[in-house]
């Protein structure tokens, strides 16, 4: 059973979600305070949250923000605000959806249960999070029997862990920088279109080059010796990006 954090500062809405949600079949509970759903999320790891973004004191968007740092747990934001910029700081934060208030709780499943597959991996179906706070940690590139590896360059990759390792060390990734990074490494020849990307990355991001950018320059800035001069991710100009590392 899934289980969802509910964030938002109207009590009724947050009970009227969770309600609907336990109706559905996941593991729901509601939170009415910011700081308090922070310190849930990263002591009870949900497998999804559901964050609004106009809160008093720590909105939305400052909890996202400090969530990133340490944790990759799924994020789809509500929001009162239809203005692009909202939506972009948002997905260039870290948010992996987002839904215009008012909206319909059977549209808000629909985008969690999306969610969900897009990110639940191996055969437990739990997300695990994974520290961000630096660039790099300590692990193992030992494959356990059956489990597909992709090596291109100098990084190893796990699709099943969501693991990445460059010469053994082993680089925390946001979910969305995985999955730039796996779809470069499964098809280095390749070069992807900037809205071939946009697809990859899920419907929330279509139309928003901006943050496209955002997220290749922060996965150069970890994968790369040099960031300003990419080795591994490279741009093609007026087209897109392709992996330049398969040798």
């Amino acid at each position: 059973m899934d289980k969802i954090l509910v964030v938002d500062d109207e009590p009724k809405l947050v009970d009227m979600i969770v309600e609907y949600l336990r109706a559905e079949g996941f593991w729901a509970v509601g939170l009415t305070d910011g700081i308090q759903a922070l310190q849930a999320a990263l002591s009870e790891r949900p497998d999804l949250i559901v964050l609004d973004v106009l809160m008093p004191g720590q909105n939305g968007f400052d909890i996202l923000r400090e969530l990133r740092k340490t944790a990759d747990i799924p994020v789809i934001l509500l929001t009162a605000k239809a203005e692009e910029a909202d939506k972009v700081l948002g997905l260039e934060l870290g948010a992996d959806d987002y839904l215009t208030k008012p909206f319909s709780l059977r549209e808000l499943v629909a985008r969690i249960r999306v969610v969900l597959r897009r990110f639940q991996k191996g055969a437990s179906g739990r997300f695990t999070a994974v520290p961000l706070s630096a660039a790099t940690t300590t692990g193992s590139t030992d494959a356990s029997p059956g489990e597909e590896v992709l090596r291109a360059g100098p990084l190893v990759v796990f699709p099943e862990r969501m693991e990445v390792y460059k010469n053994e060390k082993k680089i925390a990734l946001t979910p969305t920088e995985f999955k730039l990074l796996e779809a470069f490494v499964r098809h280095p020849k390749k070069v992807f279109t900037r809205m071939q990307l946009l697809e990859i990355l899920g419907d929330a991001y279509i139309g928003y080059d901006r943050v496209l950018d955002t997220h290749v320059s922060n996965l150069r800035k970890k994968i790369e010796d040099v960031p300003s001069q990419p080795k591994l991710i490279l741009t093609v100009y007026g087209v897109g990006y392709k992996f330049g590392g398969d040798g």
